[in-house]
């Protein structure tokens, strides 16, 4: 089938209509011709041939033409296509590398193999700038809320209308209880957009905690304003919810503001997902006040933090247990979400005895090493005292407080207490020694004989060894497995060894050694940046 003048001009309307039904730009419709024009030649002209076409934008006129790219002698490949310099001096003048020549060929006759070659080489093109359009469409639509009709559901997935295209509302981002029908319209939020081999994937979600915000921002002026501002959300989908707010101007309650005028702002989004409870916190920087309004509606007795170990324990009386855990331990898991922080929850008995645990056991290491009877050791304890070391170093007027402590008792108790360090002190400084311990590490200041015992224990014996441990292997740190988070021991952990204090021995043994400059090490410890490295790796 020639391509006659009639059917050029036939061409650039179709190429039109195409365009304005798929909503894209007509060059894309032309282009994709002339590759399919280009295939139907190569097949006739053979594929080994660089044969382009071209058409004319106004009379639709394809153009046939074979070019042959000028190489070097030795890197010529496929002689239909490229050329030498010296067979390139037949039709151009002066030719150097890289040059093409380009000449006019017959056009061919389309014939029905060739025409349906061409048909699919122009759907896929089509198809390709249809998602290219839909992915420069909604990857800067990431983050925000969309009203979308259901096509069908698929394995337990919504596929809905995005207009051009699809997206995937999956079974994990779908609010439990729900369920859809063709036609229906539902709000979604777009979680993600990717490019994949089978076209770019718009992944929606009504589960995400950035749904919710987003609901709020839609209902509550002052979050779209931003006088309010949404610090936090943790949600059980379909069941509870609790969001944190904060207010930046004084004379608005944030709480009240996002439950509305009977509570018809909160009610909205409650309906929008399916009844979903929520409480609406009070944000505060001060972690107890903050966990204790996350806890509501449970009161609080008591609240412990350790924040190195990101844990915190929270005391309430014996009848709010269950109210603050919540049903299936719902309440205390989505504080814990709020927060951070991974919650115990104590009854007052409970925090009682292990309270009373701690003094019976912190008696009994008085009476042992200090040959103390129970009734002086139980004062000790009652003043404050946890350890040895409090004992011995602490100001003889500390000591002469207690009751019946006079100068000579206390100058005594701190002897006894001196004596027994040194002791323990040698003994551990004696199994370092036997277990391989080098002078460099033991001469390094900052490690105690019992930290080098539990160095020398694990195989570190050498300052280089010591160099080369990471901050989290001495203090110890938290690792997520399987969504769970799990505790890592350190070495130096049982001794008090702080992260930052572990970051700034190991750089100062690295700079005694050489691998980093002492400027290296202050840029390196002021970022936090802290890794196992090896003296490669650090320089050396």
């Amino acid at each position: 089938m020639a391509i006659t003048s009639a059917n050029q001009l036939e061409l650039l309307q179709i190429a039109d209509a195409v365009a304005r039904e798929k909503m894209i730009d007509p060059a894309l419709v032309i282009e994709a011709m002339e590759e399919s024009l280009a295939r139907a030649a190569k097949s006739r002209y053979g594929s080994e041939m660089d044969i382009r076409v071209s058409i004319d934008r106004k009379t639709g006129s394809p153009t046939f033409t074979r070019v042959r790219t000028v190489v070097e002698d030795e890197l010529i490949e496929n002689e239909k296509a490229e050329m030498t310099v010296a067979q390139a001096r037949q039709y151009l003048d002066n030719p150097a590398i890289g040059d093409t020549f380009v000449e006019e060929v017959p056009p061919v006759d389309m014939g029905r193999i060739a025409a349906q070659s061409a048909k699919q080489v122009i759907l896929q093109k089509v198809r390709e700038a249809e998602r290219d359009k839909q992915f420069e469409e909604y990857k800067d639509r990431v983050g925000t809320i969309i009203n979308v009709a259901v096509k069908r559901e698929e394995y337990g997935n919504v596929i809905v209308d995005l207009n051009p295209g699809e997206g995937s509302l999956r079974r994990n981002d779908k609010i439990g209880r729900e369920s859809y029908r063709p036609g229906d319209r539902i709000r979604v939020y777009i979680k993600d957009v990717r490019r994949e081999p089978r076209g770019p994937q718009v992944f929606l979600s009504r589960t995400a905690n950035e749904f919710m915000a987003e609901l709020f921002k839609m209902e509550v002026p002052e979050i779209y304003d931003g006088v309010i501002e949404i610090k936090a959300v943790a949600r059980d989908p379909g069941s509870r919810a609790k969001i944190a707010v904060i207010s930046y101007d004084n004379s608005i309650d944030p709480v009240g503001a996002c439950v509305g005028m009977r509570g018809s702002r909160v009610q909205a989004v409650v309906n929008e997902l399916q009844g979903e409870k929520i409480d609406i916190i009070p944000w505060n920087d001060d972690a107890a006040t903050f966990l204790v309004n996350a806890l509501q509606p449970a009161e609080v007795t008591k609240v412990v933090i350790d924040e190195d170990a990101e844990r915190i324990e929270v005391v309430v009386p014996e009848e709010q247990l269950s109210l603050a855990i919540g049903r299936r331990g719902q309440n205390v898991r989505l504080a814990s979400q709020l927060t951070g922080l991974d919650i115990d929850i104590l009854t007052e008995e409970e925090e009682s005895k292990r309270r009373q645990a701690e003094f019976e056991e912190r008696t009994k290491l008085f009476m042992d090493t200090l040959d103390l009877d129970e009734f002086f050791a139980q004062l000790l304890v009652s003043e404050g005292f946890t350890n040895l070391e409090e004992v011995a170093y602490v100001e003889v007027d500390e000591l002469l407080v207690i009751d019946g402590v006079d100068a000579d008792t206390a100058n005594e108790l701190q002897a006894r207490a001196r004596d027994y360090i040194e002791a323990q002190n040698a003994k551990a400084m004696e199994a370092a020694r036997e277990a391989g311990l080098q002078d460099d590490l033991a001469t390094f200041e900052g490690l105690t004989p019992q930290m080098l015992q539990a160095l020398t224990a694990d195989g570190v014996t050498t300052l280089e060894e010591f160099a080369t441990c990471a901050d989290w292997e001495l203090a110890g740190g938290w690792t997520i497995e399987n969504g769970e988070r799990k505790k890592d021991e350190g070495l130096l952990e049982p001794h008090g060894v702080s992260l930052e204090e572990a970051q700034d021995m190991i750089m100062t043994a690295r700079v005694m050694l050489g691998w980093v400059t002492p400027e290296d090490a202050l840029g390196q410890s002021e970022d936090g940046e802290e890794d196992a490295a090896t003296p490669e790796e650090a320089g050396a």
